[in-house]
């Protein structure tokens, strides 16, 4: 089990990821609580990185 939470509105950070990386897709950020997993696994698979890379990322913005 992953205790990893994505904190902060997460349509400002969407955005902000959105515009950073632009291959994402709204797809892509589809987030839902309690799935954490599943969005970090997607935006490793697209962005090339690690999920701590990710975590980091979504962390910063």
């Amino acid at each position: 089990m992953n205790d990893y939470k994505i904190e902060g509105n997460w349509n400002e950070k969407k955005g902000k990821l959105k515009q950073e990386y632009g291959s994402l897709t709204d797809d892509d950020l589809a987030y839902q609580d309690g799935k954490e997993d599943e969005l970090l696994g997607k935006l490793q698979k697209k962005l090339g990185k690690t999920k701590d890379e990710v975590q980091k990322i979504i962390s910063k913005i």
